[in-house]
């Protein structure tokens, strides 16, 4: 076994194209270092709906130059077995370490293996990728991005020509391709061929912001703005700086791209301690809202003023409110959400006379949705311009959410009164999540099997309504790897992450609220019922 191993490493090491990787794996290797060997040779890094994302490092099972030129070859293997042998595929990419690198390799496997290849210009947000694979007519993009994931790794998310991300079967016939590859000496790069663009697609990007602002709409609303070290500042504050508003006030210990994260235990404005430095900036800036960006600016997180402090808002409260906000302009078309997010859109779709749809967890499944108008997804993802990106975007999330805040300043309104106006007229929608982070994945089976073979008949106290195993699918949706649970005035949904090695419970509690004078009360229900659903459920899953 030892011997295998050993030499299953000095065959990877023999084809490493970078220096990096191969002097860290020698070293491995002349240490004798079985256990961290056995780590990165355990298995391949899997390809799936969100294409390839973990630790950088040497080895299959990280992510390094060796794994992406794979996984570039499955794909343009993929595309010419599809008819797109002369295809564009459009490449993007963040600030992490490695991401340039990853990119350039990615364009000269497109240019051997006969396709077109477009790089864009320096490291910009995943929404202006995604915005190009529809205005350049391409065959694909790619997408060198971990989100938000911890500073140590990076990712590669790959979208086809309808400029939404892969779904299946198109995930697991590209990983067959990828399979396929026998030795990286099979695959031609060349040292040139490929085309960097320049800003005419991000000029286009921005031309685009515009129109998900209704023309002559006050403008007026100040914020603070934090790009949580990554890439997302110089094309909000541009976009910022065409719609007309207050120029952001920035955080600026986390303005520039820095792969570290240096302020930041988790890149994550969802995480606890990300936004303390921008509720610092606010403290004495006095802004009307706070809004940040992931590291890659698909998603967007906002925070208000609340009593003497600031509160970030819960991606479901900043979902809802968008809705709320494009309904008065008058959208019409499909409003979706995934099955995690709250059930308040359905509310506010079924009352505005609108179609509403349910999806699975992500952004590939919601971008799917038939004349999609908005969707929303609870981790603070917006997509407010379905025509230009079929895709989360959190940069003209944050300029929608800013014209909204903006009107509500010009009478005199915050964007918590509208909150409160939504609960009286739909009830109290309040959303919370049990999220486990494991080492060992294992934990995570071993809580969904508990819940599968000892389904709770009563969880805070309400019974359930209706458990569902969604491993079957439903009427609505395909089958995934999830529970969910509805009860009389709340529901529970659990899951196992697609990008992170956690298990993820989604509770919602539905109060009814008569009047502005019962959302004490409703809110202090609801937040005794989310503890106890979180108590209750922690036992059942024995987590």
């Amino acid at each position: 076994m030892h011997d295998d191993l050993i030499a299953k490493a000095k065959a990877w090491l023999a084809e490493d194209p970078d220096a990096e990787t191969r002097r860290e794996l020698a070293e491995l290797i002349d240490a004798g270092d079985v256990t961290e060997l056995s780590a990165r040779f355990s298995g391949t890094l899997q390809f799936g709906t969100a294409g390839l994302r973990g630790e950088l490092g040497a080895g299959p099972m990280r992510m390094n130059r060796s794994v992406v030129i794979r996984a570039a070859a499955g794909l343009a293997a993929y595309l010419k077995k599809n008819g797109q042998g002369d295809g564009l595929v459009v490449i993007g990419y963040d600030a992490r370490h490695k991401s340039a690198d990853f990119a350039r390799d990615t364009a000269a496997v497109m240019i051997g293996a006969g396709l077109r290849a477009a790089v864009l210009p320096r490291p910009l947000p995943t929404p202006v990728l995604a915005f190009a694979i529809r205005h350049l007519g391409a065959a694909a993009g790619v997408e060198v991005t971990a989100s938000h994931n911890p500073p140590r790794d990076n990712g590669y998310k790959v979208y086809l020509g309808d400029g939404s991300q892969i779904v299946p079967p198109a995930d697991a016939e590209i990983a067959a391709e990828i399979d396929a590859i026998a030795s990286l000496d099979d695959v031609p790069r060349p040292d040139a061929g490929w085309e960097i663009l320049d800003d005419a697609v991000l000029d286009a990007y921005l031309a685009r912001t515009d129109a998900v602002l209704a023309p002559g709409s006050p403008r007026t609303a100040r914020t603070v703005y934090t790009a949580m070290h990554g890439v997302g500042r110089d094309v909000l504050l541009a976009a910022f700086a065409r719609a007309g508003f207050p120029e952001p006030v920035l955080v600026a210990e986390q303005a520039d791209p820095d792969p570290d994260f240096p302020t930041v235990a988790f890149p994550n404005p969802e995480e606890p301690g990300a936004m303390d430095l921008a509720f610092a900036r606010a403290r004495t800036s006095d802004p009307d809202l706070v809004i940040a960006n992931d590291p890659d600016a698909d998603r967007c997180a906002v925070a208000v003023r609340s009593g003497d402090d600031w509160r970030m808002l819960r991606g479901d409260e900043v979902g809802a409110l968008l809705a709320a906000h494009l309904v008065r302009q008058g959208a019409t078309g499909v409003l979706a959400e995934s099955i995690v997010s709250s059930s308040l859109l359905g509310r506010i779709a079924e009352k505005a006379g609108l179609p509403y749809e349910e999806t699975l967890t992500g952004f590939k499944w919601i971008a799917r949705v038939d004349g999609l108008r908005y969707g929303y997804e609870e981790a603070l993802g917006y997509c407010v311009d379905p025509e230009g990106v079929r895709d989360k975007d959190g940069i003209t999330a944050a300029l929608l959410i800013t014209e909204l805040a903006s009107v509500l300043k010009e009478e005199g309104r915050t964007l918590l009164d509208l909150l409160d106006d939504l609960a009286v007229e739909h009830g109290l929608h309040a959303t919370d999540q049990l999220s486990v982070r494991v080492e060992d994945l294992s934990v995570i089976a071993d809580a969904m099997r508990r819940l599968r073979e000892q389904p709770p008949a009563e969880l805070a106290g309400l019974p359930v309504v209706r458990a569902e195993d969604l491993t079957q699918g439903t009427d609505s949706l395909p089958p995934t790897d999830g529970l969910r649970y509805t009860l009389d005035g709340a529901r529970v949904i659990v899951r196992p992450s697609g990008t992170e090695p956690k298990l993820k419970c989604y509770l919602e509690a539905v109060v009814p609220v008569a009047a502005h004078a019962g959302l004490p009360a409703a809110h202090a229900r609801a937040t005794e019922l989310l503890a106890a659903l979180k108590r209750d459920l922690s036992a059942a899953a024995g987590i």
